[in-house]
């Protein structure tokens, strides 16, 4: 049994070519957002355009990607860019944050974005699981996009990193100064320089 986002049509009532990898991909990134979120961090732009924006904004690009890939191949590029993209945005994380090696030798988050070492047991496989739904959906579901639009993605890694890091300090100051529901963890971490 399939859910049915994952496997919708396409238009006209022509199957549309399966892609539930990248739909898992987005919506787990979409996951990650939110767990942010939820657990009074943030997300990716909320210290620039707010909560609201920043939710409208995430919810915008996730619809956009999960109708994109309900089309023909000729979104394939797009979408493999976007799939490029998340698995940046997850090797941002693991490279831009404390980490620790786990038996296996992968790095484990021991703390990112202020969320803190107990929610690391939750944070660490929504990330792998993004990371990895991306590869495969950029091996088996992308395949007339030329490889080159994913890997150029990784180019991203460093100001992926930088920008991360930034939109921290300017969250912690923000809770300081204005606190709310969606910061409540960083009201307890001590105000950025």
């Amino acid at each position: 049994m399939t859910a049915s986002w994952l496997t919708r049509s396409g238009a006209a009532g022509q199957p549309a070519e399966r892609r539930p990898l990248t739909r898992l991909t987005v919506v787990s990134l979409a996951g990650h957002v939110v767990f942010e979120l939820g657990a009074g961090v943030g997300m990716p732009l909320a210290s620039v355009i707010g909560p609201y924006g920043a939710a409208g904004f995430w919810t915008l690009v996730t619809g956009g990607v999960l109708a994109a890939s309900a089309r023909d191949e000729s979104a394939d590029k797009l979408l493999a860019a976007a799939n490029g993209f998340g698995i940046a945005a997850i090797s941002a994380h693991l490279l831009g944050w404390p980490t620790r090696r786990t038996r296996t030798g992968l790095p484990w988050l021991s703390d990112c974005e202020g969320l803190g070492p107990e929610l690391m047991p939750f944070y660490n496989p929504i990330l792998y699981f993004s990371g990895a739904t991306g590869l495969l959906a950029i091996l088996r579901e992308n395949r007339t996009a030329r490889w080159y639009l994913p890997m150029a993605m990784l180019g991203l890694v460093p100001g992926l990193v930088a920008f991360q890091h930034w939109e921290h300090r300017r969250l912690r100051r923000q809770a300081q100064a204005r606190p709310a529901w969606w910061n409540r963890r960083l009201q307890r971490v001590a105000p950025a320089p």
